[in-house]
């Protein structure tokens, strides 16, 4: 068995309970030893266990300590760490707990992960100064709809059926109250000075701010928010928007920066 070989077999049958001691693992005497091989295995599922719930400290409050460790178990299994840096493990986490069935009767619970995730990805993002207001105000009218605002680093958008930006919110009190609103949300994450901040966008610039993160010009943009809703107001939603560093630069349709 070559080095490549032997290596994936090791990491399998570390992920998984079912799964024998790997060939050339031998103990002190010469021979597998399953039970000091099930300690280590048992050391890496609570290494991997914790760095999920230090990621997703909400989602784990949600369900409890025992059935999140029990669910953060079942990923491990299947989902092995793509990076040397353990605080980039569980980017898949919201997607895999969407299709967890003892978690189906909580149907918030991804998105609410979904949020932690670009929590983490923002805290952890590529320095860059956001948008300057004062370059949107400079811009010539005639050319304002043809241009694209590019996204910030750390920005994300979480657009949940759910009161999602809420739900967090309530968790990062000492006393968590409960949400009596459950419409759902359209959430900005984005850190453009040094601190993470957690926007929920008010109803009628969530069709407009989706539209720009998916590169939309801002006429297209402005077109699509105003069919969704007929009180959308361009101007306080891009400024709101710009004023909460959730973009970087203008573009031309070049591709050209302003």
């Amino acid at each position: 068995m070559d080095f490549a070989t032997s290596q994936t077999a090791f990491a399998d049958a570390l992920l998984r309970a079912d799964r024998p001691v790997p060939d050339g693992i031998i103990g002190t005497r010469g021979k597998p030893d399953a039970a000091r091989f099930a300690v280590y295995r048992n050391n890496v599922f609570v290494g991997l266990t914790k760095a999920l719930a230090q990621r997703f400290p909400v989602t784990e409050s949600l369900v409890g300590p025992g059935f999140f460790v029990a669910m953060a178990r079942a990923y491990a299994q299947d989902h092995k760490p793509a990076s040397p840096l353990i605080m980039e493990y569980g980017d898949d986490f919201p997607d895999f707990v969407a299709f967890f069935e003892p978690a189906r009767a909580l149907a918030y619970l991804p998105d609410v992960a979904r949020l932690e995730a670009a929590w983490t990805a923002a805290y952890h993002a590529a320095e860059c100064v956001p948008l300057d207001i004062a370059a949107l105000r400079a811009v010539a009218p005639e050319i304002l709809s043809d241009l694209r605002l590019v996204r910030h680093p750390s920005a994300h958008l979480i657009q949940s059926r759910f009161p999602v930006g809420s739900i967090w919110s309530a968790h990062q009190q000492e006393v968590v109250s409960p949400v009596s609103d459950w419409r759902g949300q359209s959430v900005l994450v984005a850190r453009p000075d040094l601190s993470v901040n957690v926007h929920v966008l008010p109803p009628q610039d969530a069709v407009f701010a989706a539209s720009l993160f998916n590169a939309a010009t801002l006429g297209e943009a402005a077109e699509a928010a105003f069919a969704a809703a007929p009180g959308f107001d361009f101007g306080t939603a891009l400024v709101g928007l710009a004023g909460l560093g959730a973009f970087s630069a203008i573009q031309q349709d070049k591709g050209n920066d302003i």
